[in-house]
C-alpha cells in the first residue's frame, strides 16, 4: 500500500504576496492639462476621468462662483508632478522640499479678509468692495515676494493666477464705482421737498430706484421752476403738484414711460405739457433703464 505523499513545505526565501497598490502622490499633471493641471492631477489620485473634474469646476462656477475660487486654490496649494514621466521600472527621482509660501499665503489672505469682515462689521469704517480685493491683492503680493526669496519648491503660478484674477476683480469694481459715483451713486433715493427753496436742481442716481415727491410745494411758489433728473438704472416715479402747470422733456432708454396718465413706449424723446398756461414747472429727464412715471399728487 503507497503512503500518501505529504504536503508540500513552503519555499523559504520565495516572494512575497503582492501589497496593496501604493497610492500616487497627489500632483498637478503637467501631461493632461488645460489651464493649470488640476484636474488631470486629481484624476491621476483619485482614478476618476479628468472630463468629469473639470465639468465639476464649471458647475461649481456657474452656481455660485465657487469653482474659479476651488480651482485656484488647489492650483495653488498643489504641487506640479515631474515633466517626464519615469520610464518603467526606473526609481521616480525625489522633488525637492517645498516652500511654506503658499500655505502662508492662503492663512494670512484668510486672516485678513476676516479681520476686515470683522472692522466693517463692528466699527464704522466701511471697507467696501475695493478695500477688500485690495487687501487681498495686497497679501498674494506679499506671497509672490516671499516666493521670490524661497529656495524650496513655491507654486509661484498659482499665485500669479490668483493676483490677475484679484486685479481684474479690482479693476472692475473700481471702474464701476468710479462710474456710480459720478452720477449720483448706487441705492434706492426717496426726496419729498416741501418747499421751493428744498427743491434740487438736479436729481442724480446712478442704479437704483429713485422717488421724487413734489407734492407738498405749494403751486403759487413755482415761477417757471427747473428740474434736471439724470437716472441711469431703475425705476423713478416723479409727483407733481396738483394744480400746477407741467412741462416735461423727457429721454427714455429702455422701459415703460407713463406721463400723467397716458403711456409713451418704449425708449426715444418725448414732450409732454400738462396745464392751460406757461409752465411753472419745467423737468428734464434722462432716463436709462427701468420705468417711468409722472404723475400729479
Amino acid at each position: 500500500m503507497t503512503a500518501p505523499f505529504p504536503p508540500e513545505a513552503p519555499l523559504v526565501g520565495g516572494p512575497p504576496p503582492p501589497g496593496p497598490a501604493a497610492r500616487p502622490t497627489l500632483r498637478r499633471s503637467r501631461t493632461d492639462k488645460v489651464v493649470g493641471g488640476v484636474a488631470g492631477g486629481l484624476a491621476e489620485y483619485s482614478g476618476v476621468d479628468p472630463l468629469l473634474w473639470r465639468v465639476g469646476f464649471v458647475a461649481l462656477t456657474l452656481a455660485g462662483g465657487t469653482g474659479i475660487a476651488v480651482y485656484l486654490l488647489l492650483w495653488l496649494l498643489m504641487p506640479a508632478g515631474p515633466r517626464h514621466p519615469a520610464a518603467a521600472g526606473a526609481p521616480a527621482a525625489p522633488p525637492g522640499p517645498r516652500s511654506p509660501v503658499a500655505g502662508i499665503t492662503v492663512a494670512g489672505l484668510l486672516i485678513v479678509v476676516g479681520l476686515m469682515v470683522l472692522v466693517t462689521r463692528y466699527t464704522g469704517l466701511d471697507l467696501g468692495p475695493r478695500g477688500f480685493l485690495a487687501g487681498a491683492l495686497l497679501v498674494v503680493g506679499l506671497g509672490l515676494v516671499a516666493s521670490a526669496f524661497s529656495r524650496g519648491r513655491a507654486p509661484r503660478g498659482g499665485l500669479i493666477a490668483l493676483g490677475s484674477v484679484l486685479t481684474l476683480a479690482l479693476l472692475f469694481t473700481s471702474s464701476v464705482s468710479a462710474w456710480t459715483d459720478g452720477h449720483g451713486g448706487v441705492g434706492d433715493r426717496e426726496y419729498h421737498p416741501d418747499s421751493v427753496e428744498e427743491m434740487r436742481a438736479v436729481y442724480d442716481l446712478g442704479a437704483g430706484n429713485m422717488e421724487i415727491d413734489l407734492g407738498g410745494i405749494d403751486a403759487d411758489d413755482l415761477d417757471g421752476q427747473e428740474v434736471r433728473v439724470d437716472h441711469g438704472l431703475g425705476d423713478l416715479e416723479i409727483t407733481v403738484p396738483e394744480d400746477a402747470d407741467v412741462r416735461v422733456v423727457l429721454e427714455q432708454g429702455v422701459g415703460e414711460a407713463e406721463l400723467f396718465g397716458e403711456t409713451t413706449g418704449e425708449g426715444g424723446y418725448f414732450r409732454a405739457e400738462d396745464g392751460d398756461g406757461r409752465p411753472e414747472l419745467v423737468l428734464t429727464i434722462h432716463h436709462g433703464a427701468g420705468d417711468l412715471e409722472v404723475s400729479r399728487a
